[in-house]
């Protein structure tokens, strides 16, 4: 871990289930972890149950401490959280992992962003930052679930600074099982987004938590 090395990573919305299992993993790979929350006091809980390597904060003081900040809070709060954080994370690579879904009696579909996607909205509201996608794809169930032991999916990481795509690679693969391959820029975050509606759409018919496997990429 090379690149990752006296990297602090913050996870913000920390205590929901996709951020709480990211923030699990990162622990268990060696990285220290700091999680946000809307409320302190509930991310200091959740932060203590997931052992060594993690420790708790509000979103502002979670972003402040990361020198990685992962994004992972609902969509509908997703523009207000980087609106008022957008000082806290200049100059900071955010991994944006939200994806912009409703839901119906037919199932998950994607949702129209006028940006373009959840990630580009997040470009658009951090100037200052180096904004990638990635973690969008991540079953939250096999995150949580200490009984799994490889994570055995890929995670796509897009963007426009290479440094940083390079970084959250990375970071992506120093969970065992997981593997970052990168795959393109910011304007390609849309369809990654809006796959995970299919994926959904995977799990509920053949009861799984599918991930993707990208073939024929040799990764170092």
């Amino acid at each position: 871990m090379t690149l990752l090395a006296d990297q602090t990573i913050a996870v913000l919305g920390g205590t929901g289930p996709q951020g709480r299992g990211l923030a699990r993993r990162f622990a268990a790979a060696g990285l220290q972890v700091v999680l946000g929350s809307r409320s302190e006091d509930k991310a200091v809980e959740t932060a203590a149950a997931l052992g060594a390597g993690v420790r708790g904060a509000d979103n502002r003081a979670a972003a402040l401490a990361g020198d990685v900040v992962v994004v992972a809070v609902p969509w509908d709060g997703h523009a207000d959280l980087l609106r008022q954080l957008a000082d806290a994370l200049a100059g900071k690579v955010v991994v944006d992992c939200v994806n912009p879904l409703g839901f119906d009696k037919q199932g998950a579909f994607a949702l129209d962003v006028p940006e373009g996607s959840a990630a580009q909205q997040a470009a658009a509201l951090l100037p200052e930052s180096r904004v990638v996608a990635a973690f969008h794809h991540v079953s939250a169930v096999l995150l949580e679930d200490p009984a799994v032991e490889s994570i055995d999916t890929d995670v796509l990481v897009l963007g426009e600074d290479r440094e940083a795509t390079d970084l959250v690679q990375e970071l992506a693969s120093a969970v065992p099982g997981m593997r970052g391959v990168y795959g393109g820029r910011l304007r390609n975050a849309h369809q990654v987004e809006a796959l995970t509606a299919n994926l959904i759409s995977v799990n509920r018919r053949y009861k799984v938590h599918a991930g993707l496997r990208v073939t024929d990429v040799e990764t170092p």
